[in-house]
């Protein structure tokens, strides 16, 4: 066998309660043999630098994107986190999460925690923040992960008209009902459905808790955050350029969350720059590479190629708040124009795997073929096109700049454009947090470009966020009220089966509406320097940085 350099894996393999069901797979890495580059120790010390985008955000109740997660999962800890080697739920800072009806929950936290400050990380600190987050004066990405919460319908108000010169009403509360505080270290929330899953839930990032200091002073917060996680930031936030964390002193958890003495992440407007940089050993970590340099870097850097089945979506949304695309013929004769093969073998050496559905296959309730638009048929397209009236104009086709879209966003175009004569145009000229924007806003003219990988280990979260009525990540506007039905039997399901098929009754809708193109799930390559020790992922939480240990000369 090949041997490979002195690298440990840690992998996560399995999920637990409605969730990733454990498969086997010849591309998990093994341990390998001694190299150069230091001993193989394991041990805390060094800076690991790691390549990053622009985050949007560094509050835990705003940063809902990529690269503002992997920051602020350092910065911040939550009750639950998922197990690099298991992927299940653990009690993190929560003692306890009990219920005995599903809707009524009492959670209990271990005492002894602080934010950098030395504010008390208690009831209070989790009670805020999720206020915070639900109150809709404030705008926070993540309010809708609070939407299960009693009382959140009072905590939100609508825009009556837009663009338009009216303000939104001031909301009826400010603070959940559902939220109680028994004493310092417990409190109580009420859901307004039973959901089983709950607990599961709350290792997701918008769910972390935050320091009066920072609520009184987001804007402040944001620059240099007041966590209360395993590293703290040294300076401030340095836009496009970088954020540099040191090991915490206030950190009262496991040691092992802070192995490196700091965390260097260093921003790039492109992955190409990224990984020119790794290329001239100013990277020790990145969590993707450029499609098109997949070949080169397998065959250079293969034993420093970390590669495994992954569960992020990619997806070509369709804004139904368009009129050209409210009627689900043109989306559908849009998706049967397509060949996703292709694509993949051509940009992506053939490592992905074509969507037919929109649940990744690695989790327990996944379907193959539930789209019935997701596989090509030029004639029924032809058909479905000509039934719906046409498509006058020409398809603007989306994506954020820096990532390499570009090539098979083309290759989209093209197949549309022979397929039913419809020309297009490639915008892709928006950085992430600006392009994140665009979508929230609803100002995209055509079919956009994103991706979504799952927050939590239900497969439910493939679904509401991306669908559900004013989900936090709905970017195409669908709105199905049988949809929200089936999720909301779901979440109140008894048992495991039970949400499962209501969940994916759930999915069947979506595979007629089709307010997204599936397009594929990915597969994990990423790329760590002769510098580190043990690289660690978790299916959920992606490179667990804190955990990477590097060598020690």
């Amino acid at each position: 066998m090949k041997v490979r350099r002195s690298v440990n894996i840690a992998v996560a393999t399995a999920m637990t309660m409605m969730v990733v069901a454990a498969c086997s797979s010849s591309e998990t890495p093994s341990p390998g043999a001694t190299g150069g580059g230091g001993e193989a120790t394991g041990q805390q010390g060094g800076d690991l630098r790691i390549y990053a985008s622009e985050p949007a955000f560094l509050l835990p109740t705003a940063g809902d994107d990529e690269p503002s997660i992997l920051v602020i999962r350092q910065l911040y800890r939550g009750l639950v986190k998922y197990n690099a080697e298991s992927g299940k739920e653990e009690m993190d800072l929560a003692e306890s999460i009990e219920s005995s009806d599903q809707k009524n929950w009492t959670i209990k936290i271990k005492p002894g925690y602080t934010f950098e400050n030395g504010e008390p990380v208690n009831a209070d600190a989790f009670i805020r923040a999720w206020n915070y987050a639900a109150y809709s004066p404030n705008a926070q990405n993540n309010a809708y992960f609070m939407s299960r919460i009693a009382g959140i319908d009072e905590m939100t108000s609508e825009d009556p008209d837009g663009d338009g010169p009216k303000e939104a009403p001031e909301p009826a509360a400010q603070e959940l009902s559902g939220l109680k505080k028994v004493s310092d270290n417990e409190f109580t929330v009420e859901l307004k459905e039973p959901f089983a899953a709950f607990p599961v839930t709350l290792g997701y990032s918008g769910f972390f808790p935050m320091a009066d200091a920072c609520i009184q002073d987001t804007k402040a917060c944001n620059e240099k955050p007041i966590g209360n996680g395993p590293y703290k930031m040294e300076g401030t936030w340095e836009h496009n350029v970088g954020i540099k964390l040191v090991r915490s002193d206030t950190w009262a958890g496991d040691k092992n969350d802070a192995m490196a003495d700091s965390l260097s992440y260093k921003i790039y407007a492109d992955v190409d720059a990224g990984y020119a940089a790794y290329q001239a050993g100013e990277i020790d970590v990145m969590y993707t590479i450029p499609p098109a340099r997949y070949k080169e870097a397998k065959a250079q850097y293969g034993d420093l190629l970390y590669e495994a089945p992954g569960d992020s979506f990619t997806y070509v949304g369709l804004p139904l708040y368009r009129d050209e695309f409210k009627d689900k013929r043109i989306r559908q004769a849009l998706s049967l124009a397509l060949d996703r093969q292709p694509i993949i073998d051509a940009v992506f050496d053939g490592r992905f795997t074509a969507a037919t559905g929109f649940v990744a296959p690695t989790f327990e309730g996944f379907r193959p073929d539930v789209c019935k638009y997701c596989k090509q048929d030029v004639e029924k397209a032809k058909q479905l096109l000509d039934e719906a009236g046409g498509y006058d104009g020409k398809l603007t086709l989306w994506a954020n700049a820096g990532a390499g879209h570009e090539q098979w966003l083309q290759a989209v175009g093209d197949q549309i454009k022979a397929a039913l004569g419809i020309d297009y145009e490639i915008r892709v000229n928006l950085q992430f947090p600006e392009y994140l924007a665009t979508a929230d806003a609803n100002k995209f003219t055509g079919p956009f470009r994103l991706g979504w990988g799952p927050d939590y280990p239900v497969i439910e979260t493939y679904l509401k966020p991306l669908y559900g009525t004013g989900g936090s990540s709905n970017n195409s506007g669908y709105a199905n009220p049988e949809f929200d039905k089936l999720i909301s039997e779901g979440d109140s399901a008894a048992d495991t089966a039970g949400a499962i098929a209501k969940y994916q009754a759930a999915e069947d809708l979506l595979g007629e509406d089709m307010p997204v193109i599936p397009m594929w799930f990915s597969k994990v390559a990423a790329l760590y320097s002769e510098n580190v020790d043990q690289f660690v992922w978790n299916k959920i939480s992606d490179a667990e940085y804190g955990k990477i240990t590097l060598k020690q000369q």
